[in-house]
C-alpha cells in the first residue's frame, strides 16, 4: 500500500499551525511506501540519524519534490524538514509488526537542537496517548 504524507506551509484544518507534515504521525505496515508530497514549496524530508530501525534505509529527499519511500523493517522513523525543523516541521512513521518496539527508547532518547526537541516531546507525548507506543 501507498500512503501520502503532505509537505505544507500551513495545516488544512488549523491555519494556526504552520509548516507542517499532514498527517504528522503514520501508521504503516512493513513493505508499504510513504509518499511525501511536495505540495506547498520550500520543504523537504529526511529521516533523523538515530530515529530509524537498524537496518532501515535513511533517506533524505530533494526540496520541491515528491520522494517515495518503502519501509520494511517494523520500528519508529523520525523525519524532518532540514529549513522548518526548528518550527516544529517534524513527523513520526510507525511500522507495524514484529519488534516494532526495539527501536523505540532509542528513537526518544535522540536529543534535538533549540524548539525542536519541545515539538518532539510533543510529538511522542501524542503518540503515546494514541496508545501507539504499546
Amino acid at each position: 500500500e501507498t500512503h501520502e504524507i503532505q509537505m505544507l506551509n500551513k495545516h488544512p484544518d488549523d491555519k494556526k499551525q504552520t509548516m507542517v507534515f499532514y498527517p504528522r504521525i503514520k501508521v504503516i505496515q512493513p513493505g508499504d511506501s510513504v509518499v511525501f508530497k511536495a505540495t506547498t514549496k520550500g520543504h523537504n524530508s529526511v529521516s533523523v540519524k538515530g530515529m530509524i530501525p537498524e537496518g532501515a534505509e535513511p533517506w533524505k529527499s530533494k526540496f520541491n519534490k515528491d520522494h517515495e519511500v518503502t519501509l520494511t523493517e517494523p520500528g519508529f522513523y523520525g523525519y524532518v524538514c532540514v529549513p522548518h525543523t526548528q518550527m516544529g516541521m517534524i513527523g513520526l512513521i510507525i511500522v507495524e509488526g514484529e519488534g516494532k518496539l526495539n527501536n523505540l527508547d532509542a528513537a526518544r532518547a535522540v536529543k534535538h537542537r533549540g524548539r525542536a526537541q519541545k515539538h518532539w516531546d510533543a510529538l511522542w507525548a501524542q503518540a503515546e496517548a494514541d496508545g501507539l507506543l504499546a
